[in-house]
């Protein structure tokens, strides 16, 4: 475990460490752009289901419960059936129609259950937290239970400011879209997230072999 000197420098840390990981390319950014065409407020939401997630994992990581995610089976399990809910989702994307849309009130629930769905669908976000994660959070229990507290809420803060960002972005610049610019990003993101969905199922099977 590394040591720290106070736990303002390995709140540091952790945001440096953070902020790399979540302005990474990934399904949680896609469905990010793609909800972010409706509504300014998108990213905050899509954030909030990725807490959802991810609050009790620290929870549980603190615990000790860290090894339990590491088993071969759970991580084969969780690789097949993330692959499968992303391409579930890239199938949607590329279906929608190619029309810009109007800022709308009731896709709250929409964006929470996206920022759920797309982390808990993604099996190399277990693995983080398996191995970078749970050296920070045994780092950040040094300070007990205000050092977990604190190193989640900066955690979680860099998810929140940054796919706050991208998505009050995209809500911003849609004036310049036309329907076929729009369509194009639907496209796009549908692929990625097709794209990380055959390789979670692909790198998984391989992994059985």
């Amino acid at each position: 475990m590394t040591e720290y000197g106070s736990l303002f420098s390995l709140l540091v840390t952790v945001t440096a460490i953070s902020l790399t990981g979540v302005m990474a390319p990934g399904p949680v950014t896609a469905v990010t752009i793609t909800k972010g065409a409706t509504r300014r407020e998108a990213g905050a939401l899509v954030a909030l289901g990725h807490g959802i997630i991810e609050m009790p994992l620290i929870i549980l990581i603190g615990l000790g419960f860290a090894t339990v995610l590491a088993v071969p089976e759970v991580r084969v399990a969780v690789g097949l059936a993330g692959g499968a809910v992303l391409l579930w989702m890239s199938i949607g994307l590329l279906r929608t129609k190619e029309q810009i849309p109007a800022e709308r009130r009731e896709v709250r629930g929409g964006c929470v259950l996206a920022g759920l769905t797309t982390t808990a669908a993604n099996p190399y976000w277990f693995v983080w937290w398996v191995t970078v994660g749970a050296t920070l959070v045994a780092s950040a229990s040094m300070w007990g239970l205000v050092g977990i507290v604190a190193f989640a809420l900066a955690h979680w803060a860099c998810d929140l400011g940054w796919l706050s960002f991208l998505s009050w972005g995209v809500f911003t610049s849609r004036r310049f879209w036309t329907p076929r610019i729009y369509r194009g990003i639907l496209v796009a993101c549908g692929i990625v997230l097709a794209g990380f969905g055959v390789y979670f199922i692909v790198s998984t099977a391989a992994s059985l072999l």
